[in-house]
């Protein structure tokens, strides 16, 4: 059979064939002149021609061998252009007619069946289904990035740049800086899309949503959609084609004649055909899939047809698809999913966990997954907070990638080193956790990744130590483990990092905790970036005295070199001793500790019931406010006469001031001596330029006499000189401090005994 040159000239695939190709396909599949007219009008040898056949074959996908292949190509020609034809019993108005109200009929006979299979979404330990739409629905809008971040080729220190290894900040080390495009308008924009994701990104729910809304008339109202999920599909009894398994879909439904309306309905191009789960289909079922997925979206091309894979996963293209991936969720879509969750329950909770998420760096990282939203939002369900020991919430989101996620939805992913089970793979990322986090390899290199990965397996029993073996082993591994489970992502061409910073600081402390390995942990004990993993480290122990007594003593070696600082230590000491107080002498030593000049902003410290809070107030910047919190007694007449020495103020607030704080000093000695002070103040009836010129000549002298007032009087208002470099180990010593606090302040077990005794020995000089 012969077809138009003009119909194979308007394939999409005859663009992609080179200028002699053309020639040969059209010669051969348009003018069906043999092989041997051909390679002679052409001038061109037999060999040439059959290199020229074969890119044919491969552009339009055809497979076999021989005489076979130009079978195939000439019943998929003849195919195509048969659907091109308008039939001659209609006019093209009516064409249009029947088809229309054949779409609107089969709308509504597949649409109790789209509402159950995509009107509801449950995961994880959900107790029943939620609705996905409607004014009750769960689903947040999703963002594209319609450039897959694993392509990018950037340096590490490319990815690095909105990091600073000495002020760590948690933010920028998974972000991706691209353009967001909502989901919606990338479908339409693209008649063929490949969704890529991490896995719980919410490829899935994206796919129905896409059905729902379809459904519902609020997308593409004119066409069927047809939610396919790639698993049944291959499993399916017979093996039928994509075409037979849409038939047997409508055909129970409800739909007569299916066939012909099937094939009616594809060739008019009113089908939305959504596939899910690509990787989820089994490794035996792959090729036969893929084919399928070819010739159809080939053969009924003017459909819109959506699939979605796991980004890992995917080592093959669809030639005629774009490719994009699935975004994170950002602030904003993480508090509207909130808010839908506990819509139904409490409203008011959606508050507090975004709250909570806001307070809690760590945990909001993981709140960027949908799928460890979820497991979050289940959790905060349970109590109405996040769980106190960390550790095990973080240990509850790995089992979800590493188990849950796959097996809740009976998917059984191949083991591609059949060593290596769940716990080895938890202590290979242990290992690769630590190694990396240790030299702040937040990204590595892929070859980096795969030299730890052979490192851990070729001790393994029954492992092939071969080189060769161990190189093509540790890069499945890795692959394995980023398809699988999501937990090393590739973030650039060949660079990895963890998905998340949280994931990357848990496996850190896991090996830590599993060796025993305090000494490398003490190191880091003043290394801000650490903080988490000292915190998830105290929370994973049974009993942690050994551990917090030895961060105690290892903070105190911070300051222990500096005789300058052991001897303010000893005045802090000595303040505190003074001090008639309920607070406990710990809290006293804490809020003398943060007068000196320009130590801290504020201070964690622990009340007369023994909880450790923050009196940030015991070191705030003096203000027009300052005296009324004395006068309330929320500060101290020290903490006011601290002040008073301490800053740059007008001649107003002294007197102001000095007034009032003579009236509360019971000692008449040091009441007269304020009181001269006071006297030597120029007079506010005086003209404001006077009074500014006094500022600027005459008050840093009027304060160093104040001051040394105080000092005789009080104890207080010394001037420590201290140099830039004693200023840091103040600030690393009162850091480490308030790291230590925080640690006794979580779950982790320590004893009665040793957490008074770290109480009691806080803020204190060594020989103390």
């Amino acid at each position: 059979m012969s077809i138009p040159e003009d119909f194979l000239k308007q394939l999409e695939q005859y663009s992609e064939l080179s200028y002699r190709e053309k020639k040969v396909f059209v010669e051969i599949f348009g003018l069906s002149k043999s092989r041997v007219h051909v390679a002679q009008e052409l001038n061109i040898s037999e060999s040439n021609l059959s290199t020229c056949l074969t890119g044919i074959y491969k552009k339009f996908c055809i497979t076999g061998n021989g005489p076979v292949k130009e079978s195939r190509l000439r019943e998929y020609l003849s195919k195509r252009y048969a659907q091109q034809k308008p039939s001659g019993d209609l006019t093209t108005d009516g064409v249009d007619d029947s088809i229309d109200t054949l779409v609107q009929e089969i709308r509504k006979q597949i649409k109790p069946y789209i509402i159950e299979k995509c009107g509801t979404m449950r995961v994880l330990d959900m107790s029943k289904p939620i609705e996905l739409t409607g004014k009750q629905g769960i689903y947040t809008n999703v963002n594209i990035l319609e450039a897959i971040t694993g392509r990018r080729r950037l340096k590490v220190a490319e990815l690095m740049q909105s990091c600073n290894y000495d002020n760590f900040e948690r933010l920028g080390l998974s972000g991706v800086k691209q353009k967001r495009v909502s989901g919606l308008e990338v479908v339409q924009r693209y008649s063929k899309l490949m969704v890529l994701g991490k896995p719980g990104a919410g490829k899935t729910t994206f796919l129905k949503y896409l059905a729902m809304h379809c459904i519902e008339g609020g997308f593409q109202a004119n066409r069927v959609p047809l939610f396919i999920t790639l698993k049944d599909f291959a499993e399916a009894p017979k093996k039928p084609d994509i075409l037979k398994f849409i038939v047997q879909l409508l055909s129970s439904c409800g739909v007569t004649h299916t066939s012909v309306v099937v094939e009616k309905l594809l060739k008019q191009g009113k089908a939305l055909v959504l596939l899910d789960g690509l990787d989820e289909v089994r490794e035996e079922d792959t090729k036969r899939v893929l084919q399928q997925i070819r010739e159809f979206s080939n053969l009924f091309h003017t459909n819109q047809f959506v699939i979605t894979c796991r980004i890992a996963a995917k080592e093959y293209t669809f030639e005629s698809f774009t490719e994009v991936e699935m975004a994170d969720f950002d602030e904003k879509q993480i508090a509207i999913f909130a808010r839908n969750w506990f819509q139904l329950t409490d409203p008011v909770k959606s508050q507090r966990f975004i709250q909570k998420l806001k307070d809690n760096k760590p945990i909001q990282e993981l709140a960027s997954s949908p799928l460890l939203l979820t497991l979050l939002c289940l959790v905060f369900g349970d109590s109405g907070d996040f769980p106190a020991n960390r550790s095990e919430l973080y240990q509850e989101g790995l089992d979800v990638l590493l188990k849950k996620w796959d097996a809740k939805r009976n998917i059984e992913r191949e083991q591609v080193y059949k060593n290596l089970s769940l716990q080895r793979k938890e202590d290979l990322l242990s290992q690769i956790g630590l190694t990396t986090f240790e030299q702040k390899d937040y990204f590595f290199k892929q070859k980096t990744a795969e030299a730890y990965i052979a490192d851990f397996i070729r001790n393994l029993r029954n492992a092939d130590t071969d080189p060769e073996v161990l190189k093509l082993d540790s890069e499945a591994v890795l692959k394995s483990i980023e398809a699988q489970h999501g937990l090393l992502v590739e973030r650039a061409k060949g660079i990895y990092s963890f998905s998340h910073l949280t994931f990357h600081e848990y496996f850190a402390a896991r090996e830590i905790v599993a060796n025993s390995d305090w000494e490398t942990l003490l190191e880091h004990i003043t290394d801000k970036r650490w903080r988490e993993v000292f915190l998830l480290i105290t929370g994973m122990m049974r009993k942690a005295d050994d551990l917090v007594w030895m961060m105690k003593i290892q903070i105190d070696k911070v300051l222990a070199q500096d005789e300058k600082i052991q001897q303010f230590l000893v005045w802090v000491n000595e303040k505190a001793i003074s001090v008639v107080t309920t607070y406990k002498p710990a809290a006293v030593r804490a809020s003398y500790f943060v007068f000196t000049d320009e130590i801290m902003n504020n201070i964690t410290i622990c009340n007369s019931n023994g909880k450790y809070i923050c009196y940030s107030d015991l070191a705030i910047k003096i203000d027009q406010r300052l005296f009324q919190k004395y006068q309330n007694n929320e500060i101290s007449i020290d903490n006011l006469m601290s002040f008073l020495i301490s800053n740059s103020l007008d001649v107003d607030f002294y007197h102001k001031n000095l007034c009032s704080l003579v009236e509360d000093i019971s000692n008449s000695d040091f009441q007269q001596q304020i009181r001269e002070i006071q006297n030597e103040l120029p007079s506010l009836t005086q003209d404001r330029e006077v009074l500014s010129q006094w500022v600027v000549t005459d008050r840093d002298v009027w304060v160093e006499k104040l001051r040394s007032v105080i000092i005789k009087n009080r104890n207080i208002g010394h001037d420590w000189q201290f140099s830039d470099i004693q200023k840091k180990l103040l600030n690393q010593y009162y850091d480490a401090n308030k790291l230590l606090l925080d640690c006794l302040n979580s779950d982790c077990y320590v004893s009665r005994e040793v957490r008074q005794k770290i109480e009691d020995t806080l803020f204190l000089p060594i020989k103390s």
